[in-house]
């Protein structure tokens, strides 16, 4: 990825209209930079708003303000943000930023639930070495701002699930009893907490030859190239098709091939977030039609 690149405005309005003709659902607005960055993202979620596709994004919260958050707050489906310091100094150490950002990311937050909307607003807490003993404290005060859902899953520090687990193992059970203790206080239905934190699989082999999910969520990069999934995004390995020359819909809808020269047994030995889904999906293809009709 080359950090300049972005989509042209020009081409994400012509995107958009592809999405719109195609019946594509939703979209997540997501970058190896934050989209709140992106200039053209409040005039694009200004034309989703006004059309069948719901849209959502994820953020690290620094610009969660002024129209472009109202347009999110009452039209959006849903905003993830990313957290991993617990006060600014910890906060600031973590992004390389000014101390000062904590704070103003947790008033951005309160402000974004006061502007009301149906918008989910959720946290995704990444646990490590360091904010092991702050994921408590952490949870309590996001809860008290009113942000709808807290989700705590363990860092990946390697693509070998052994090496991950053994990163976790000396804090592992410290976490557990924050976790255990939040659970157990919890009675505020508003609010949800995801527990992610568990050991990984020790290993990463996967069962099925084809990705299914690949169809059903790619990746447009900045870089006007389409990849299979986060996980092989700006790698030579995940690119579907170029959009540069042509439009999205013609790249997507011509030719068949691109959608199984990756085989998930060959190429994706890693940590998958679509792998529980993809099992699902070769078990229901898997299946004989004609016994469906009796299930």
């Amino acid at each position: 990825m080359v950090e300049r690149d972005q989509i042209p405005r020009e081409k994400m309005l012509e995107i958009v209209s592809d999405l719109e003709e195609m019946g594509v659902g939703a979209v997540t607005f997501s970058g190896g930079g934050d989209p709140f960055y992106y200039k053209p993202l409040l005039e694009t979620v200004k034309r989703l708003a006004d059309g069948p596709i719901r849209f959502a994004s994820l953020t690290n919260g620094a610009r969660l303000s002024g129209e472009l958050a109202s347009i999110f707050a009452h039209h959006g489906t849903w905003l993830r943000v990313s957290l991993d310091g617990w006060d600014d100094a910890s906060y600031a150490k973590y992004r390389g930023i000014r101390v000062g950002e904590y704070t103003k990311l947790m008033e951005n937050l309160a402000a974004f639930k006061r502007l009301g909307g149906s918008c989910y607003l959720g946290i995704s807490l990444i646990v490590d070495r360091d904010n092991a003993e702050h994921v408590e404290d952490s949870v309590k005060r996001l809860q008290d701002i009113g942000v709808d859902s807290v989700k705590i899953s363990p860092c990946i520090t390697s693509n070998d699930g052994k090496e991950s687990n053994q990163y976790h193992q000396p804090f592992f059970s410290t976490v557990r009893a924050q976790l255990d203790r939040l659970q157990a206080a919890t009675s505020d239905r508003s609010f949800e907490l995801f527990d992610a934190y568990h050991e990984l699989d020790e290993k990463f082999d996967k069962s099925y030859s084809w990705c299914p999910y690949l169809q059903v969520l790619c990746v447009i990069g900045a870089d006007l190239k389409v990849y299979s999934c986060q996980d092989k995004a700006y790698t030579p390995e995940g690119l579907l098709g170029s959009i540069e020359h042509q439009s999205f819909s013609d790249m997507w809808l011509t030719g068949k091939d691109k959608f199984y020269h990756i085989n998930p047994q060959r190429d994706c030995a890693h940590h998958c977030v679509a792998n529980k889904k993809n099992l699902m999906l070769s078990e229901l293809f898997a299946a004989d039609l004609d016994h469906s009709f009796f299930v």
